[in-house]
């Protein structure tokens, strides 16, 4: 067997393939948009080469020419980590540790000359929200942008020595005739109470033209402590504008105190519901075929990407109040949606946890992000717990 970077148009083609044919008898597997995956190995679309962002991709075939794994590896120049730390991911092998090894060996070599010890995979070269974490338990139908791959991953990935960096949790309950817990409903009355807090939904022009301010605002308080960054205005103008084929804006939910943001439950469609009919390309025939799905078989589960407090307001009910009216706006509008699941939350955030669990919301899926550190004596430790 050998390596092959990916190098050219065929190359590329060939990258997805593979996951093609290797899928191809999976019922749950969702075939991503090839799209949101190439426009991250390019610099006009993904921003991160621009601060000095490396990535390279490789092909592995057998002795007949046949591809039978793939892998990538990057260096996203954000990381702050106390060991200089790359990436790899995208990885899909045929049931064989030695080729599964040659794959995690050549992202383990690069990312060694570039001077990086140790590597957390499978990541994404970019934020978070995608493509992070191998699945290991929950084999559902994936969500959007994130991974459902073969069980057998897993024990390449713990065979080479890859450790459990930190567990990624998605919860999940219906959204009618599931009570919460009493306590946030108590919590949540109180603070209704208090005619200083106003939470809604945005409408019309306040979307559009205060989402991005709205959003800065509270991302930059409630987020940027324990991720290491904040977003700007423009960024926030840009996300919006990636959601608008598909917002519904009775799920772009905000808190407000005296008229000024400090909270945010924010949700989508589960889109993959939608991108399972178009086959991994939005060409005209796919966007026919999302168009027709979207209008008469519409999602009927939504999922929650982000959900934030500011930290002055951070355990005083606001939670709860968020959420009850939440709730509550989805049974007033009467919104076909039958269940929601939690964008991942990490076990290193205990508090978003209990927040799952006191909404009686149970783990539906189990994904898990590895580390390997290269010098095999130095300690290992798992991602910190948020305070």
């Amino acid at each position: 067997m050998y390596l092959q970077e990916v190098t050219t148009p065929a190359h590329q083609k060939e990258f997805f393939q593979l996951a093609v044919r290797l899928y191809k008898n999976e019922k749950n597997w969702i075939r991503p948009l090839d799209k949101d995956i190439e426009d991250l190995f390019h610099p006009e679309t993904n921003k991160l080469f621009k601060s000095g962002g490396k990535s390279i991709r490789w092909l592995l075939l057998d002795d007949q020419g046949n591809t039978i794994g793939r892998n990538a590896a990057f260096i996203n120049p954000k990381w702050k980590e106390k060991i200089p730390t790359g990436g790899m991911g995208f990885f899909e092998c045929i049931n064989d540790q030695k080729a599964a090894f040659v794959l995690f060996d050549a992202a383990r070599d690069w990312l060694e000359a570039q001077g990086m010890e140790a590597m957390d995979g499978p990541v994404n070269f970019g934020e978070r929200d995608k493509w992070w974490g191998l699945l290991v338990d929950g084999f559902s139908p994936a969500n959007y942008n994130m991974h459902w791959n073969f069980a057998y991953y897993k024990d390449f990935f713990e065979a080479y020595g890859f450790q459990i960096y930190f567990k990624q949790y998605t919860y999940s309950r219906n959204v009618k005739g599931v009570e919460v817990d009493p306590k946030i409903e108590k919590r949540a009355s109180i603070i209704a109470q208090d005619k200083n807090f106003q939470f809604r939904y945005l409408k019309g022009k306040e979307l559009w033209e205060k989402f991005p301010e709205y959003f800065m605002t509270v991302y930059n308080k409630a987020w940027a402590a324990h991720l290491g960054k904040t977003i700007s205005e423009r960024e926030a103008k840009l996300m919006l504008s990636s959601m608008k084929p598909i917002i519904d804006p009775h799920l772009v939910y905000f808190g407000f105190y005296k008229g000024d943001p400090i909270c945010f439950f924010i949700s989508i469609p589960e889109i993959n519901q939608l991108f399972k009919y178009v086959d991994g390309k939005m060409d005209w025939i796919g966007k026919l075929k999302f168009l027709w799905n979207k209008t008469f078989n519409p999602p009927n589960k939504m999922l929650g990407l982000v959900f934030g407090v500011v930290p002055e307001f951070q355990g005083k009910g606001v939670e709860s109040a968020m959420v009850t009216e939440f709730r509550d706006n989805i049974a007033e509008k009467k919104l076909a949606y039958q269940t929601i699941e939690m964008n991942w939350v990490g076990d290193f955030n205990p508090k978003m946890m209990r927040v799952c669990e006191q909404l009686n919301a149970s783990i539906y899926k189990t994904h898990h992000t590895y580390r390997f550190i290269f010098d095999r004596t130095v300690p290992f430790e798992r991602h910190k717990v948020l305070k």
